[in-house]
């Protein structure tokens, strides 16, 4: 873990060379440096250079881009690439993979940046900014090929005006299409159709050996399942073709309190297993003793066309929730799927947003769900989740979640555990104690069965990965092997 910026090292310096507010046109192999248009004139290190092949977009090397690239979310890890590529084009993401791997550079795709720890990160190599390749293109078919740097935002609000949804939204809608297909994708709706990465019906990828391809069930589908939750380590997500779903024009939206953990646990499992809402998620509030010991259901019911009109008798039939600070309200479907938009803009303001963020994200087996939940939050407090943090707790269908690299345990309704901290700006003490504190909550999950969400702040080694694979770990690395020879791709994630 690093909590400090990364400046970069003499090695790197000496390898990639340092240029301000300057294109790259070259890189001379001699002197292991990149060429820019002004050291081109005077001459390149080493006496000559192999140029670039021509870019529909740049390759930059100046210091505002590369300090962004070694940025996240998480604002803890700290890998300043030594070169940003902003595509213009599908090519030229196939140029720089094929030029990267030729002569030995990293590279590092990056969508959003929302990742906690580094995972999009490289120190010295490059960084391909995905959120040029943002296209949207027709629905057809009940299908919608989009660009792998599209927002999710932004295709609902485009599928909409069809009528059509993609079926399964992560809570934070502007996150890349290709960033979350590459982690798999969860949320409320994942009980009712699966992952994000199990509702694309074809990828359009560039491998690490520089390839570019177009793969699915039926089509190199090998690739497809190393691609989809394979966090980038055997191709670069360009493009997807996305499966829509009938979109309701609103929704019911009900927020139930409980005052048992268990008791919570056990209607959230019923509710699924039922299908008797189209999005269930749930959060873990602390009480008036500052204990995180307050559940909250959270359910939603489709209305008109995707579904009936909403009973709420029906729809709360037999759940044990007190009616005291029951909440149910009538929203506008796109304005319940980005209903987090105002608090982000808030915390924007505040600057808030830009705290680290040592997230908790971990996969409980739901027969041992109660207790491993229940260690894990008894020892939380509110300093410890933050001033803008939350924690989701709720359940999943493992017979809907078919990619086969998204890990989860051996249990038919697994539920995500999700402590979304945020920690003090300017206090590095307290961030790696809260990273030694996730650390010791995955090992107790581990040892009974559980995962972790591979999008959190959990420190891991490359053994860890293949405990975290398992069965599946033959499977990647023969892909990797195939795909990814020289192995260049996504260092950030350390899998290998």
């Amino acid at each position: 873990m690093s909590s400090q910026r990364s400046e970069p090292t003499r090695r790197t310096a000496a390898l990639f060379g340092v240029a301000t507010a300057a294109a790259v046109v070259g890189f001379d192999p001699s002197a292991r440096a990149w060429a820019t248009e002004r050291t081109a004139r005077r001459g390149a290190p080493g006496g000559g250079f192999e140029h670039v092949p021509p870019l529909d977009g740049e390759l930059v090397t100046d210091d505002d881009a590369r300090d962004a690239a070694a940025e996240d979310f998480g604002h803890i890890v700290h890998r300043r690439p030594a070169a940003v590529l902003r595509p213009g084009s599908v090519d030229d993401v196939v140029v720089m993979v094929r030029f990267c791997r030729k002569h030995g550079i990293p590279v590092a795709p990056r969508g959003q940046g929302h990742m906690t720890y580094g995972q999009a990160q490289t120190e010295g190599g490059l960084v391909i900014a995905t959120s040029p390749l943002n296209h949207i293109g027709p629905v057809r078919g009940g299908t919608v090929t989009v660009g792998a740097g599209a927002r999710w935002s932004e295709v609902a609000k485009s599928t909409l005006r069809h009528g059509l949804t993609p079926p399964v939204f992560t809570d934070y809608l502007e996150l890349s299409v290709g960033g979350t297909l590459s982690v798999g994708g969860l949320g409320g709706q994942t009980h009712r159709h699966g992952a994000q990465a199990d509702t694309v019906t074809e990828l359009h990828v560039v491998t690490g050996a520089g390839e570019s391809v177009r793969c699915s069930p039926t089509r190199h589908a090998d690739l497809f399942d190393a691609v989809r939750a394979g966090l980038g380590q055997c191709a670069v997500v360009v493009g997807a073709t996305l499966r829509l779903v009938k979109a309701p024009r609103t929704v019911r939206h009900f927020q139930l309190p409980y005052r048992d953990l268990g008791v919570c646990l056990e209607d959230q499992r019923r509710l699924t297993k039922e299908r008797r809402f189209d999005y269930v998620e749930g959060l873990v509030l602390p009480d008036d003793s500052g204990s995180f010991a307050a559940p909250v259901l959270e359910a939603v019911a489709y209305g008109p066309p995707a579904g009936p009109e909403p009973d709420d008798a029906k729809l709360l039939a037999g759940l044990r929730h007190e009616s005291a600070g029951a909440s149910a309200e009538t929203l506008d479907y796109y304005t319940f799927l980005d209903r987090l938009a105002p608090s982000v803009a808030e915390q924007k303001e505040q600057g808030l947003w830009d705290d680290p963020h040592p997230w908790l994200n971990l996969l409980l087996p739901s027969a041992s769900v109660e207790s491993l939940a229940s260690g894990i939050l008894d020892g939380l407090t509110p300093e410890d989740v933050g001033t803008s943090g939350v924690v989701l707790l709720y359940p999943l269908r493992r017979e809907l979640l078919r990619a086969p690299l998204l890990r989860m345990p051996d249990d038919p309704a697994p539920y995500l555990l999700a402590v979304l901290r945020t920690a003090p700006p300017d206090d590095p003490a307290t961030v790696d104690r809260l990273l030694a504190a996730n650390r010791s909550a995955y090992e107790t999950v581990r040892d009974a069965g559980g995962k972790q969400y591979p999008v959190g702040s959990i420190p891991f080694h490359r053994s860890d990965w293949r405990d975290h694979f398992g069965t599946a770990w033959p499977r990647l690395a023969e892909a990797r092997r195939r795909y990814d020879p020289a192995g260049i791709l996504a260092p950030g994630q350390g899998i290998f």
